[in-house]
C-alpha cells in the first residue's frame, strides 16, 4: 500500500471518529436537557402545590431538598464507582427512574406522594451525571472546557425551558399534565441506550488510556492542596447553587407578591434567567480554553454580584433584563469548575463530576429547606433581598491556583 494511500486511510477515519465523538456529545447533551427540563419543572410548579395540598414553605422545601439531596448523596459514590467499573447500562436506567418520579408526580395526592417522587427524579439525575460527564470527556480531545459546556448546555437549555412548560404545559391542565412528561423520558431512554451502546463499545480502550494518562497529582500536589483547592471551589459552588435555589424555587412567590401579577408572568423572568444561563454555559468552556479556567470561574460568580444585588429592586420588565445577566453570567462558570478540578485529578472524572453536581444538587436542596424555613419565620421579601448578596463569595476565586499548577501533561 502506498504511503498517499494509507495518509488518505487515516484521515477518512480520524474524520468517521470525529464525526461519531461529536454525534455522541450532542447525543449526552441533548438527554441532559431532557433530564434536567424535567427535574427542573418540579420547583417551578411549588405555588401549584402549595395551593391545591395546603403546604407550608418549609413543606415545599423538603421536596426539593429530597429531589436535590438524593442526587447529591448518591452521584458522587456512582461517579467512583464506575471510574473502577464503568457501567454504560446505568444511562438508560436512570431515564426509567425519573419516568416513574413524572408518573408520580402526576398522581401525588399527598406530601408523602410528592416526597417519593421527588426522589426517584433525584435518583434519575445521580445516575445520568457522572457517566454522561464521563462519555463527554471521553469524546473531548483536547477541547475539554467546550465538551463539558455543550454537555453542561443541554441541561441549562432544560432549565431554561421548565418555566415554558409550566406556563404552557402544566398550569392549563393542571398536575396531571406531569403525564406529557414522560414522553420526555421515554426519549430520553433510547438516546440513552444509543450512548450507551457506543460507550459499550468503547470501555476497555477507554478505560486503558485513562489508566496511562491518570496521575493522581500524588507527584506534584499534596493532598492538602487538593483538599485547599477543593474547599474554595465548594464555597463558590455554594453560592452559585444557593443563590439559584432562592430563584428558582423563591421568586415566583416574591415576583407574584410584589408585583401583584400571574404565575405565568413569573415565570418570564425565570425563563430569562435559564435561558441566558444556556448561553453563558455554551460561551464559558471555549472562553476558559482561551483565557483560563480561573478568570472564567472569579468572573462567573463575582462578576454576577452587581447584577443580583439590583434585581429585588427592579421592575417587571427591569427583573427580565437583569435576570438574562444574572443567568449569563452566573450558569458560565459551572462546567469550567469540573474541567478545572478534573484537571487536578485527572484519573477521577466520574468522580469529580459525580462530587460537584452532587454537590450543587445538595446544597440547593438544603438551601431550599433553610430558605423556605426562613421564608415561613420572615418573608419572601427578606429572604429574596438576602440572597442576592451571596455571589460576593466570588471574591474566595482569587485564592484559587493558576492553571499552569494543575496542569501535568
Amino acid at each position: 500500500m502506498s504511503m498517499s494511500s494509507t495518509t488518505s486511510s487515516t484521515a477518512v477515519a480520524e474524520k468517521s471518529v470525529g464525526r461519531s465523538a461529536s454525534v455522541l456529545l450532542i447525543g449526552v447533551s441533548v438527554a441532559h436537557l431532557l433530564n434536567d427540563a424535567m427535574q427542573s419543572v418540579v420547583p417551578a410548579v411549588f405555588p401549584l402545590f402549595q395551593q391545591s395540598m395546603k403546604l407550608s414553605f418549609a413543606q415545599i422545601g423538603w421536596v426539593a431538598f429530597t429531589l436535590n439531596v438524593m442526587a447529591s448523596v448518591l452521584q458522587p459514590l456512582i461517579g467512583a464507582y464506575t471510574d473502577r467499573r464503568p457501567m454504560p447500562m446505568l444511562l438508560p436506567l436512570g431515564m426509567l427512574f425519573t419516568l416513574l418520579g413524572m408518573v408520580g408526580m402526576a398522581i401525588a395526592s399527598s406530601l408523602t406522594m410528592l416526597i417519593i417522587s421527588a426522589a426517584l427524579i433525584g435518583i434519575g439525575s445521580s445516575i445520568l451525571h457522572p457517566e454522561s460527564s464521563r462519555v463527554a470527556h471521553l469524546t473531548a480531545g483536547k477541547g475539554r472546557g467546550l465538551a463539558q459546556s455543550v454537555f453542561q448546555v443541554g441541561g441549562n437549555t432544560g432549565q431554561a425551558l421548565a418555566p415554558l412548560l409550566v406556563a404552557f404545559v402544566i398550569a392549563p391542565q393542571g398536575q396531571l399534565g406531569f403525564l406529557w412528561f414522560t414522553l420526555l423520558a421515554i426519549a430520553g431512554i433510547f438516546i440513552q441506550t444509543y450512548v450507551a451502546r457506543w460507550y459499550a463499545r468503547h470501555v476497555r480502550n477507554s478505560a486503558r488510556a485513562e489508566h496511562r494518562s491518570a496521575n493522581w497529582g500524588q507527584d506534584s500536589l499534596s493532598r492538602s492542596f487538593v483538599v485547599f483547592v477543593l474547599s474554595v471551589l465548594i464555597v463558590l459552588l455554594f453560592s452559585k447553587f444557593v443563590y439559584l435555589a432562592s430563584m428558582t424555587g423563591y421568586y415566583a412567590f416574591y415576583y407574584m407578591d410584589k408585583y401583584q401579577l400571574p404565575l405565568e408572568k413569573a415565570q418570564l423572568s425565570l425563563f430569562a434567567l435559564q435561558f441566558s444561563g444556556m448561553l453563558g454555559t455554551l460561551l464559558g468552556g471555549p472562553l476558559a480554553d482561551r483565557f483560563g479556567r480561573k478568570k472564567i470561574i472569579w468572573f462567573s460568580i463575582l462578576g454576577t454580584a452587581p447584577f443580583s444585588i439590583l434585581l429585588p429592586y427592579a421592575g417587571p420588565v427591569g427583573s427580565i433584563l437583569l435576570c438574562l445577566a444574572v443567568g449569563a453570567i452566573l450558569m458560565s462558570g459551572f462546567s469550567v469548575i469540573i474541567v478545572y478540578a478534573q484537571e487536578m485529578l485527572p484519573g477521577k472524572v466520574g468522580t469529580i463530576a459525580g462530587l460537584l453536581f452532587g454537590l450543587s444538587f445538595g446544597m440547593g436542596g438544603l438551601g431550599s429547606v433553610l430558605l423556605g424555613w426562613l421564608i415561613d419565620h420572615t418573608n419572601v421579601t427578606y429572604v429574596i433581598h438576602l440572597c442576592a448578596y451571596l455571589p460576593m463569595l466570588g471574591v474566595f476565586a482569587f485564592l484559587l491556583p493558576k492553571d499552569a499548577k494543575l496542569l501535568r501533561e
